[in-house]
């Protein structure tokens, strides 16, 4: 790809990438469970097993408060009947979004499966326990720089920074049991869930779940 390369050349290139290139799975959606969770677990476990890295890796979508999109990559820190879990700082640009927007919608993609599920609903922020346990469960260094507060704040020199992380880092380790409070885990109890197997004639598979007063129902889709 040159300089002097147009757009044409660009969508030509793009379009010459292989994809869904390995065996893929088979994904029966008749034989599906009545819970997505179980679907879900048994996808991520496959991913686990198989050796894809960062398996557990999701993108959160979020609104701002003039109700443009946003997201980024998290790390799942579990899941059940009840929703699924992530963390963050309240004072973070998600968290501020969760205040104002409390729904969102997870996305997860294994490609060398060609599987992707896709998740909305309302979110919830945990008990002042629950925020506690997982703010613990972190790295010291992960631990310091959450209590400095400054995500997505502008960095004019990262001298300054490392200097910041330093002293927090040493309270850290003086005082072990310090909290953030402002550290929070999150559960996003989905409304609707879909299950996406790519298939290399691209007729690809799909399956949703959607909430109802007494569980789930489920629906195929076209591709």
């Amino acid at each position: 790809m040159g300089d002097r390369d147009d757009g044409s050349s660009v969508r030509g290139w793009l379009r010459d990438i292989e994809v869904f290139a390995g065996p893929l799975p088979e994904f029966v959606p008749e034989q599906a469970p009545a819970d997505p969770v179980g679907l879900f677990m048994s996808w991520l476990s496959d991913a686990v097993a198989d050796g894809l890295r960062d398996p557990h890796a999701m993108v959160l979508s979020t609104v701002d408060e003039a109700g443009d999109p946003d997201a980024r990559v998290l790390i799942l820190k579990g899941v059940d009947s009840s929703g699924w879990e992530f963390a963050g700082h309240a004072f973070s640009p998600k968290g501020r979004q969760l205040a104002v927007h409390p729904r969102a919608a997870l996305t997860f993609y294994w490609p060398e499966h060609g599987r992707q599920v896709r998740l909305r609903g309302p979110v919830t922020p945990g008990s002042a326990r629950d925020n506690a346990t997982d703010f613990l469960g972190r790295s010291a260094s992960a631990r310091a720089e959450s209590l400095l507060a400054r995500q997505s704040q502008y960095l004019a020199d990262p001298s300054v920074r490392d200097q910041a992380l330093r002293k927090s880092l040493a309270l850290v380790e003086r005082e072990p049991s310090l909290v953030d409070s402002a550290w929070t885990r999150y559960s996003l109890t989905p409304v609707e869930v879909e299950f996406w197997q790519a298939r290399k004639s691209r007729v690809h598979t799909r399956l949703r779940y959607e909430r109802a007063d007494d569980g789930w129902e489920r629906f195929q889709l076209w591709s």
